[in-house]
């Protein structure tokens, strides 16, 4: 049994991905500022911008109760790190920098110093500048991909970009396998009965180029970032396979991005977040697209 210490478990997309980690047959601490409704999980409520507290919490005891026989630390096998103010607007922009850059600092310290051979961060879809632009972008080019030029100019895209440049420097630090996983706009299963109202406004997805990824799916990227060794620093994007859109991707671009260059032929419905890299080196393959649950 691997046993892995999750940031952020809580959280819309943490809460999935820990699920799903404890059906495949992992142990997992969740590390959180609330507690996560899960039995088969135990919370320890922690502000990771407090280097003390998260350095404590890393080397903690990741059992479920105070009265197990034995509550020695264990050996931890990955660090999966989603802690982070998940969005703009939530907080003043100051904030929402100062936490998401600070808590993953802390986070890459504390792993690597205690000598964690994995650690998987959570970017970004963000980070190609589009999404939360003060004004209109246009991108350079699709499909966007991670050898993309990012140029964001919003705090929350600047935070992870800035948390990938420190990722890769403790990556070269420690020796250790560091993967940051730019996140697609993350669906719940229950969320699927919103697309017929996406559908008919196509537009209004237009920010996020109409990536998506399932949470389950999204699950499975982690799980198989946990269990592919020996790549040192990465980033891949994390999305479906195709757009979120019922319009074939050559129709997206005509209506809404004439005027962006393509670099590569796509599918029908390819979506224009590319996940080659994932698929490529990781290994995955989706199991949730949404015309298996959308009419």
């Amino acid at each position: 049994m691997k046993r892995i210490l999750f940031t952020g478990g809580s959280g819309k997309a943490g809460r999935h991905v820990v699920q799903y980690l404890v059906e495949q047959g992992y142990r997992v601490l969740n590390i959180d500022t609330r507690p996560l409704d899960n039995p088969a999980v135990r919370t320890l409520i922690t502000d990771i911008t407090d280097a003390g507290q998260l350095f404590n919490a890393f080397s903690s005891y990741t059992g479920l109760h105070e009265f197990d026989p034995d509550l020695r630390p264990e050996k931890i096998d990955a660090v999966v790190h989603f802690a982070a103010i998940p969005r703009v607007m939530i907080v003043p922009d100051n904030e929402v920098y100062r936490i998401n850059v600070m808590g993953t600092y802390n986070v890459l310290d504390a792993a690597t110093k205690l000598g964690i051979p994995k650690v998987i961060i959570a970017s970004s879809e963000t980070t190609y500048g589009i999404v939360f632009a003060n004004t209109p972008r246009q991108p350079e080019y699709f499909p966007l991909d991670e050898d993309y030029p990012v140029d964001p100019m919003d705090s929350y895209a600047l935070s992870k970009i800035c948390n990938e440049r420190t990722a890769r420097g403790f990556a070269l630090r420690s020796g250790a396998d560091i993967y940051a996983l730019r996140i697609g706009n993350v669906i719940e299963p229950h969320e699927y009965e919103l697309f017929p109202g996406w559908f008919a406004k196509p537009d209004f997805r237009k920010k996020i180029a109409w990536s998506y990824v399932d949470a389950r799916d999204l699950g499975e990227i982690v799980r198989l970032g946990i269990e592919t060794d020996g790549l040192g620093y990465q980033v891949f994007n994390a999305a479906n396979d195709h757009s979120s859109s019922d319009l074939p991707t050559a129709e997206l671009l005509r209506r809404y991005y004439p005027d962006v260059p393509v670099r590569r032929e796509l599918g029908e419905f390819e979506s224009l977040f590319s996940n080659r890299r994932a698929r490529e080196m990781l290994g995955f393959v989706e199991k949730h697209n949404w015309r298996r649950y959308v009419r």
